[in-house]
Order: C-alpha cells, then structure tokens, then sequence
C-alpha cells in the first residue's frame, strides 16, 4: 500500500508513550521567491516488489529553460515542498530526465507546482539515444481534483534510457512547473494514485471536512478542504488517498503546516460538518453545522443541528513513531469530541517501541473544573493496556494493521466509549460528565476523525498512518 522510499534513512529506535492535552485560483505567474517550509517526508512505500520507483541512482535531470532558482535537479531530489522545484515559463521548454543504463518504465507520478489552482497541458516523449523520440502521450491535462502526485501510465513498458516531459503552460499562464517527478517500471504506478478515483470507501464524505499539512494558499496554516470537495472525489497522494485495499489511508507526518496557531501538532483530520456544503451557515456556534448535549437547554437543542451523538469507526493503525521524547513515542489521536476550546473525549491509540501490541486510553477535560495551577482538569480512562510511557506489552493489546472499531457514544451526561474486535468481547468505559460545563449554552460539540499526530519530536522521516474502513456519525434530533 505504501510507495517505495527514495531516500533510505536509518532511524534510531527510542522507547516511550505517554500523552498530553493537547483554493482558489491565481491569476499571478508562479512565485520567484526560494523560500522553503520544512520538507515534506518522502511519501510511503510500496509493498508490492514486482513494480517499484526507479532509484535516484544513475538519474540526471536537465531542462532546455529553467527560471532560476527552480533549477531541473530540484524536481527529482526527494523534497516535495513548493519551493523545491522545477520552473519555466513558455511552451517550448522541457525537462528531460535521464538513466545511466536501459531502463523498463511504466508510469510517471507527477506533483505539479499548485495544481489544485490550475490544470497543466503536456506531453510524453521516451528515447534510447535522447536524439530520437517517441511519443508516449500528448496533450494529457492534469487533474485539479487531485492533490500531490498524480499518475500518469504509458500505454505500454517500454525500454528506455530518457524521459522528456514537455509542458504547454497551465490553464492560469504560460508557466510551467513540476515540485516532484518520480519514474516506475510499472504502468500502475504505486498502486494507490490510480485507485484513487476509481474506488469507493463507501464513507460519505459530503459530512465532513479535511485538513492536510500543506498551505497552497499561503495563509500560514494548514489547508482545509470543504465537504463538497471531498465527496467528488478529492485525493492527495501524500496524505489523503484510497490504499490498496480500499481503505480510506491518512498519513500525517511528523513536521508541517498545523491548524493554527495554536496548536503543537500536525493532524490529517475529518471535522464532522453537519451542513454539508451549505456554506451559509456558519462552521462555529451552536447552529445546524454542530451539535449538543440533550442536557443543554431546548433552546440550544432547537438551534442545533443534532442531539446528542455517536460515532463508530472501523479502523487499523499502520504506523506510529519509534523516535522522540519518551511521553510522545507511538502515539495518535484516532477520534476525539471537541467542543469551542475543549476536548470532551480524544482517544488515543499507542505502541511502544519494544512492545508488539498498542494500547488504547482517553482523555477528558473537564472544562469547568480547573486544577490548582488554573489548567482544566483532565480525567484519563485506560481501556487496553496502560498510558505509561514504560508500560509492558498490553495483554490483549491491538497491533499495528490489525483492524478494530472504536465507537464513541454520547447522552445527556454520558459519555461511553467502546473498542469491538472480531472474535473478543468487547471493551466498554462509561463517564459522568454532567459537571464538566459542556451543557452551558454556548457550547456546542463536533467529531474529529483521523491521524492527529501527537509527536512533534520524532525524527523528520516518521509518519503516523491509520487506514479507515467505516465512519458512521448520527446525531438525535
């Protein structure tokens, strides 16, 4: 399911858990500025060794006209980030990629610079001698309903030591440019762009929206993508994407752009919207977008759009971090309630380094209860082994790929979460929160779904990823 690294980066393994609180179009040419946020990781591997990325050994690039400082190089050096890239501007420029040897190729995945703003146009071409050349493709238009790579397959193998990608401009300006080119002697690619449009989850996606770490436009924080969005079809083939087995794959790494602020951390994460796509109600407030307790007033129950809540999620964790400090080590946040500042419930998912199997616990702030030194009290429940950050193999503990379903139920005053396996009983915790301040008339309550990737000290190259099978939301009325 996942696309073979290019770069092999050896990582030193730490032991630890433990927990915490925790587009629009422009019709500007490309930027000229260098400057750089912190390099995306390297997208996953695949685990398919019959077809793989070619290496970057043995692979020059060179441009018949490049835009200093977006020189050639940069669109094959491993780093998906805007600002390494290759850039032209003009309809007879080319980038021109080349083997030391023969080489079987198959498909090209391409990371266009903007290409949620704009639709490129550009041909194929590959040659034995780089002066004879042969057409693969012509006049393909790239897809803005995709972000990250997109594939682009060859109608057949074919023997070859250049690969000439001829651009005519985007759909905004006569502008050309590629963020990241990688090569595959497969016509399938990695296995997951291709799927991605083609397959259904079967989740309905027109209730929620996404944010991804990546800032396409330049607000400084995180990208959202609304819910219309999402329910046609939208991918991105770093960290939002429909993996081999039809599960919708998140994968949030380590380092990028965050929701705000305010915030540690970087998530790839569903909001439960409830207007879906209605955008003239409001995403904030104790409206039809949001939710609240049946112990709230009528008023506030009359005015939003549920009652009270459930979620159910099938899921399985297929990676967590090995590296950083010993509190944050194998941890994620799968789900979570929140409410306008607060966190009624985040239930985690973590694995130790030294242990086969992962432990599930939550957290629950109680908003208004505030602890000696004026922080809200928080109240942890283990569910499946232990929190501690030293904590052996949890008995019964849930490994990485193994698939589980968590469901979070909420009534009035009750809070109660629930783990289901096939073949196990099934793991239920019950809490009180009738004092916890979430019934006040402001207040008002969402799902979050995803990987909200609770280790801001992991080595560069980790990711936290979790495939979901199902999501399930409902609400009373």
């Amino acid at each position: 399911m996942f696309r073979l690294l290019l770069v092999l980066l050896t990582l030193t393994s730490l032991n630890g858990c433990g927990s915490s609180s925790s587009s629009t179009t422009s019709q500007t040419p490309l930027p000229d500025d260098s400057s750089a946020p912190t390099p995306s990781p390297t997208p996953p591997t695949n685990e398919t060794e019959a077809c793989s990325a070619l290496p970057l050994t043995g692979l020059s690039a060179s441009a018949t006209e490049e835009k200093a400082p977006f020189n050639a190089s940069k669109a094959i050096d491993g780093d998906t980030s805007n600002a390494s890239r290759w850039q032209s501007t003009g309809t007879n420029s080319a980038l021109v990629l080349s083997f030391d040897s023969d080489q079987q190729l198959g498909a090209l995945q391409i990371k266009w610079y903007d290409s949620e703003a704009r639709a490129y146009r550009f041909s194929i071409e590959t040659s034995l001698d780089g002066e004879s050349w042969d057409t693969q493709r012509s006049n393909i238009n790239s897809n803005t309903q995709l972000a990250g790579f997109e594939l682009y397959s060859l109608p057949a193998l074919v023997t070859s030591r250049y690969i000439r990608v001829t651009p005519f401009g985007n759909s905004v300006n006569d502008d050309n440019a590629i963020v990241e080119l990688q090569v595959f002697n497969c016509t399938e690619g990695d296995g997951e762009i291709s799927s991605a449009l083609t397959s259904t989850t079967g989740i309905d996606l027109q209730d929620w929206y996404l944010s991804v770490p990546t800032d396409n436009d330049d607000s400084g924080t995180a990208d959202n993508i609304g819910e219309t969005r999402l329910q046609q079809g939208y991918t991105n083939s770093e960290y939002f994407y429909v993996g081999n087995d039809g599960a919708l794959v998140m994968r949030s790494p380590t380092r990028g752009f965050k929701t705000s602020v305010n915030t540690n951390y970087v998530r790839v994460e569903l909001r439960e919207m409830l207007r879906r796509g209605d955008t003239s109600i409001k995403t904030q407030g104790v409206n039809k977008n949001n939710w609240v307790l049946s112990s709230a007033s009528q008023a506030n129950q009359d005015a939003a759009g549920g009652v009270n809540g459930r979620l159910r999620v099938e899921m399985a964790v297929n990676e967590v971090t090995t590296t950083g400090e010993n509190f944050q080590i194998g941890r994620v946040i799968i789900g979570q309630i929140h409410a306008n500042d607060d966190e009624p419930i985040r239930l985690y998912y973590c694995k130790l380094p030294s242990n086969n199997l992962g432990a599930i616990y939550f957290a629950h702030e109680r908003r208004a209860v505030a602890t000696a030194n004026g922080e809200k009290e928080e109240i942890w429940v283990e569910m499946i082994g232990s929190r501690d950050s030293d904590a052996n193999n949890p008995t019964d503990g849930i490994a990485l790929n193994e698939r589980f379903t968590y469901v979070i139920d909420v009534e009035g005053d009750t809070l109660t979460a629930t783990i289901s396996r096939e073949g196990k009983s099934d793991v239920t915790r019950s809490l009180n929160i009738g004092n916890s301040g979430y019934d006040e008339d402001d207040q008002y309550l969402y799902f979050k779904v995803g990987v909200y990737h609770v280790n801001n000290s992991a080595n560069e190259a980790e990711s936290a990823v979790a495939s979901f099978y199902s999501i399930e939301n409902e609400h009373g009325s």
